[in-house]
């Protein structure tokens, strides 16, 4: 006969505890949830080892599928009924050698700190030197046109409206100069873009993303630059409009490779052919620990399955975290879930994702309208004790957008949003920059929403 041990007692009263609070009152369950969840340092540790450990996970890495094993691991041990990898394309490139400097016969020589647009095509090995030409819209790069723009570097240097309260919706506002820029101006004949960094701070981390070459252009090599020097430059041409910028980008793209979504779950009691996803996306850019983008999010959605294991919830649907690849680059893994569901008939009710950072939480937004709104906003009862109170109409996120075809409510995770793009594509966004207390304030917001969600089917 097996003896039981003190943490043996203490799981079953935990048990008793939360089987009782499930029979009589929500808000019972909710502050278990949160209880242990504020009280616990699972997640906090799985934050440091995936930031610290594979730091630069960038799709088709080595540090992206040495953190696919982890944090398949850390769901097996998170207590979830299956754990699975689901293969994903996933695009391979590599940023090389990356150098720009302004040469001016004014001001001499002076440094940028920049870092290459991801899938940004090279320079030669010699690189290039060019003349440059600012630019704050698409529109004037219009107006200027081929005679002024071949042969030019063009800088974009358009800043995020920092007077926009919504700091996605300020950063909307610019990052099509990052995504979108090096293609049109490669249609007037430019010979390489620098982007001002899309980011409200002003500091001199370049933060970088993705570009997006339109299939009938020329791919050129782009960078971003930081804020700092982004403003040095515009300066400098003001002074000397005939400098020019010696630029170096060894960057190059090999072809598709394969990786993995990480997948665990919960059966569902009653339904188990429903189910509700939580998620975050795994890889990170490769200057990057990738804290708040989004190994936070991953490590919440971990905790959502240990959460429900620990206190004995057993969820009516099932439950499914799942740590997407490729959110960065091309958005295959979203893709590839939605698509596998398909295939399988597979019947998605909600999805929830956390890809806005894990500062304090705030609450959700939801992609619904009209008496299904009205009943996801009267569960904003239940967090109120909590201080999470923004339950508003929205959307989810693009690694759970697919699912939408499949008729998945999409529920996206809001946090504080004021200093998230301090951080964002950044090498600023460290583990040292998350607080654990708002880390696990969002993962019991998660849990406990999933638990509401799953009792009351709205």
């Amino acid at each position: 006969m097996q003896t039981l041990t003190p943490r043996h007692f203490a799981l079953i009263i935990t048990l008793l505890l939360v089987s009782q609070a499930e029979a009589q009152k929500p808000d019972s369950v909710i502050r278990a949830i949160f209880s242990e969840a504020l009280n616990d340092t699972t997640a906090y540790h799985h934050l440091r080892y995936i930031t610290k450990n594979t730091k630069g996970r960038i799709p088709g890495s080595k540090e992206a599928l040495l953190a696919v094993e982890y944090t398949r691991q850390a769901l097996t041990d998170a207590g979830a009924d299956t754990v699975w990898l689901q293969e994903v394309t996933v695009p391979h490139w590599e940023r090389g050698e990356e150098k720009a400097a302004i040469i001016s016969e004014t001001f001499g020589r002076r440094e940028l700190t920049i870092a290459a647009l991801g899938l940004s095509a090279g320079t030669s090995t010699e690189g290039l030197t060019a003349g440059v030409v600012e630019v704050h819209s698409f529109d004037e790069l219009a107006r200027l046109g081929k005679e002024t723009i071949e042969g030019k570097i063009v800088f974009f240097n358009r800043p995020v409206d920092k007077t926009v309260i919504n700091t996605f919706a300020g950063y909307g506002g610019a990052v099509n100069q990052r995504t979108q820029g090096p293609s049109e101006a490669s249609r007037y004949g430019a010979a390489a873009v620098i982007v001002r960094s899309v980011t409200h701070a002003l500091n001199d981390f370049p933060h970088a993303g993705v570009t997006r070459y339109a299939e009938d252009v020329k791919p050129i090599p782009a960078a971003v630059v930081s804020t700092i020097d982004a403003g040095i430059l515009s300066e400098a041409l003001k002074a000397d409009p005939g400098l020019t910028i010696q630029l170096l980008l060894t960057c190059r793209n090999f072809p598709d490779t394969v990786s993995y979504n990480v997948i665990g779950e919960i059966s569902g009691s009653e339904k188990p052919g429903e189910f509700i996803t939580v998620g975050g996306h795994l890889d990170a850019w490769d200057n990057s620990e990738g804290a708040h983008d989004d190994a936070g999010g991953c490590v919440q959605s971990i905790e959502v399955i240990r959460l429900f294991s620990k206190l004995g919830i057993r969820p009516r649907r099932s439950v499914r975290a799942v740590m997407f690849m490729n959110e960065e680059m091309t958005g295959t893994g979203g893709r590839a879930y939605a698509a596998h569901a398909m295939e399988r008939g597979e019947v998605h009710y909600a999805a929830i994702e956390s890809d806005r950072g894990v500062m304090a939480p705030r609450g959700f937004a939801f992609d619904a309208s009209g008496e299904r709104l009205l009943k996801l906003q009267s569960l904003a009862e239940w967090f109120e004790p909590y201080n999470i109170r923004d339950f508003d109409q929205g959307g989810g996120g693009s690694d759970i957008a697919p699912l939408k075809q499949l008729g998945a409510l999409q529920i996206g995770y809001i946090p504080d949003i004021q200093r998230y793009f301090w951080y964002h594509h950044s090498a600023n966004d460290t583990f040292e920059q998350v607080n654990i207390r708002e880390l696990q304030g969002g993962s019991a917001s998660m849990a406990s929403l999933i638990y509401l969600l799953d009792i009351y089917g709205y």
